[in-house]
């Protein structure tokens, strides 16, 4: 009976040692972690019409131009309450506006690959990105991580670089939002640190001009941004100040 029991305890031991290391695989697997700001995903929903549009717009006006836009709602509302700026910009430059509302950094990179790009040769494009994957999930949790939306934008920057080897690249800080100082404000300040860094003095500019929209005390004016997230017109008009000189510089208008 006694060597029974041993010879069943050994049995049971050795298939103990037969057994993977589960807390290990676990911890090998977790070094790995997808980071879908930088999967290229479709829009779904009524938006896909304005996703539609700037694709067709793409494949309608191929060829030169001076200056394209890339982003979210932000860059498509130049066409909305920043159209008389829009204009006074249409007058000293030939551009096109790729800006769709609610786009993240994961929708324009799909936008790419479906052609966006293509035919469109660009000297200069001025982006601006990210806003929109710095919201929150419905239970309070953050949809992304700040190093997440900061590859996700160095992702668009690359495929740009790549798409438009001579275009040279604008990258606009991304805006600053809520009314006052926020949590999330903070995070895009983090964010456009480390997005400063893509700046190479030769193809990439990064250009922040954040400051211009606040108020000493930190607050966001309803006169510049009425929903403490999206300019009104004047809010374009320094937009538009705020590029101006890199523009001449890299168009030489």
């Amino acid at each position: 009976m006694i060597n029974l029991l041993a010879l069943a305890t050994l049995s049971f031991a050795a298939a103990l040692l037969a057994q993977p290391n589960t807390s290990a695989v676990a911890a090998t697997a977790g070094e790995y972690r997808l980071n879908v700001a930088t999967v290229p995903v479709a829009r779904t929903g009524g938006i896909t019409n304005r996703q539609a549009l700037v694709l067709q717009r793409a494949k309608d006006a191929p060829g030169e131009y001076d200056v394209e836009f890339i982003g979210d709602s932000i860059t498509q509302g130049w066409e909305g309450v920043g159209k008389n700026v829009w204009a006074k910009l249409g007058e000293k430059y030939k551009v096109i506006n790729f800006g769709v509302g609610g786009d993240r950094t994961e929708h324009v990179l799909w936008r790419f690959e479906q052609g966006q790009l293509t035919g469109i040769k660009a000297k200069a494009a001025v982006v601006m990105i990210g806003t929109n994957n710095s919201n929150k999930n419905r239970d309070g949790s953050d949809q992304y991580s700040e190093l997440d939306i900061v590859e996700g934008v160095t992702a668009i920057v690359n495929q740009i670089r790549t798409r438009q080897s001579e275009t040279k690249i604008i990258l606009c800080a991304i805006f600053p939002r809520s009314p006052g100082f926020s949590a999330q404000r903070g995070r895009l300040c983090q964010i456009n640190q480390a997005l400063a860094k893509l700046d190479d003095g030769k193809n990439i500019f990064f250009l922040d001009f954040g400051a211009q929209f606040i108020e000493k005390d930190g607050t966001l004016p309803k006169s510049i941004m009425p929903d403490a997230l999206h300019p009104n017109e004047a809010g374009y008009k320094i937009w538009a100040a705020a590029i101006e000189p890199k523009l001449k510089e890299i168009v030489g208008k």
